[in-house]
């Protein structure tokens, strides 16, 4: 299988624009590339179902993983297990890039989105 980003029709969500290539494919993960602007964020949220595994291919992004925060860098990784609370935000004036992967893929309704 191949997919070409420019096939793909971008979801809006809080600021962030993601990138689904593996939506509505019956496969054991999901892979998804999620351009941060400068200033969105991902609210406090954790997941039923997923692992997920998140690297940052272009600029900074501030984590929170549970009780700790780190500011990440592209080439560096977080691996967010499943119930683990966690948010992420671009601080930073420079976009970021996201690569994200679910194992088991992907379902809206088994992420819990908390308030901010």
């Amino acid at each position: 299988m191949f997919v070409k980003q420019e096939s793909l029709t971008p979801l809006e969500f809080d600021g962030l624009r993601i990138f689904d290539y593996t939506a509505e494919l019956e496969l054991g993960s999901s892979f998804a590339v999620i351009e941060v602007p400068p200033a969105a964020k991902h609210v406090e949220s954790w997941s039923r179902r997923s692992d997920k595994y998140y690297l940052i291919t272009r600029g900074e992004i501030r984590f929170a993983l549970q009780h700790e925060t780190r500011t990440m860098a592209a080439g560096d990784f977080c691996f967010v297990r499943r119930g683990e609370h966690f948010s992420y935000s671009n601080e930073g004036t420079a976009p970021a890039t996201l690569v994200l992967v679910h194992t088991p893929s992907f379902e809206l309704d088994e992420e819990v989105f908390l308030s901010p």
